[in-house]
């Protein structure tokens, strides 16, 4: 994969591609073959963006394709200045650009960017499911959307040079793989889960049927590497050790293929897994997790991607670190390209 400065080409989840005409002052895109949109640019500490026609009113999805262009050719680019006559209502209602008190000139934010749900989601957002309260177990929380099937999550991750996508669990189709996953030493050891395939069978049957869990399979270019399981904290076992909100989320982690495992590869399925998350309901407000607190490696992961120990707590088979990540502090580092 050539380096971010070399980028022409950068895939979306929908199956075209942007393609770019690009200097140092001009930006040229183009998908499928069509002219989308001619740019300007001043680079600086702030980029300034000018249309080339500057009296036409561009389309949305030539806005934001300009924008994650720029973003990702730039990952630690905060913010795009553009200035534009006119701005569509839709880019302005989204959050895509925002008004400055300056006529003509608006900002893109990173951090509203990568908020946008589109294209990355697979499925409808959780989100957009209503608010009513109900109390299972004991514990009170709000009466969780069905569960997505199928694929709910693809970005092409610029720096890796490969898909990174998520989709829920088959059990006839992930059984097997994930037998053989939860039966090596390696994560037999943090796990603690190895056994039959009619036992992982009834595993898997017993989350399936879980309102609160959702278990996903991680794939690298199509090839599954990874199993994670995404909780709804609330009425989780981990309520009661800390003060969890209505819609935080809690993940489970399993890297199940050799040569997927490093920081590198973390450093793309993690944000990803988040940031999934994060789109999946905007109310919800963080992520956490609770790795085994001697596992200094996965611990030491999770940090470099702004994950924070909140403390180390006892469950009743471990002792684990509260690892934590707000959506703002996520979205307001976000790298992701």
């Amino acid at each position: 994969m050539p380096s971010l400065n070399e980028l022409s080409v950068l895939p979306l989840p929908a199956g075209p591609a942007l393609n770019a005409d690009e200097s140092e002052s001009r930006l040229s895109l183009t998908l499928e073959g069509e002219a989308l949109i001619r740019l300007r640019l001043a680079r600086g500490d702030a980029l300034q963006v000018y249309l080339q026609e500057t009296s036409t009113v561009p389309a949305v999805r030539a806005l934001w394709a300009a924008c994650y262009w720029l973003f990702a050719k730039e990952p630690t680019r905060q913010h795009l200045t553009w200035h534009l006559e006119h701005a569509p209502d839709d880019a302005l209602r989204s959050g895509l650009l925002v008004a400055t008190p300056t006529p003509g000139q608006f900002r893109c934010e990173r951090s509203l960017f990568w908020q946008l749900p589109q294209p990355w989601l697979g499925q409808p957002l959780s989100g957009g499911y209503p608010q009513q309260m109900s109390i299972s177990a004991g514990k009170r929380h709000p009466i969780r959307a069905p569960k997505p099937r199928g694929e709910v999550y693809r970005r092409f991750d610029v720096r890796l040079g490969a898909w990174v996508s998520l989709r829920t669990v088959e059990i006839g189709v992930d059984l097997a793989r994930f037998n053989r996953w939860q039966n090596s030493t390696r994560v037999a050891s943090f796990w603690q889960e190895s056994g039959s395939l009619e036992q992982h069978r009834e595993y898997l049957e017993k989350l399936d049927a879980d309102p609160h869990a959702l278990t996903l399979i991680g794939c690298f270019d199509d090839e599954p590497f990874a199993y994670f399981e995404a909780y709804w904290a609330r009425e989780d076992r981990i309520a009661p050790f800390y003060d969890a909100g209505d819609y935080d989320r809690g993940i489970h982690m399993l890297v199940g293929e050799e040569h997927h495992r490093g920081p590198h590869k973390v450093a793309s399925w993690l944000p990803a897994l988040v940031h999934y998350l994060f789109l999946d309901d905007p109310r919800t407000q963080r992520v956490v997790a609770e790795p085994r607190a001697d596992n200094a490696k996965m611990i030491s992961y999770m940090q470099s991607q702004g994950f924070y120990c909140e403390k180390e707590f006892d469950f009743p088979h471990k002792r684990a670190a509260l690892m934590v990540l707000g959506r703002e502090r996520f979205f307001d580092r976000c790298g992701l390209v």
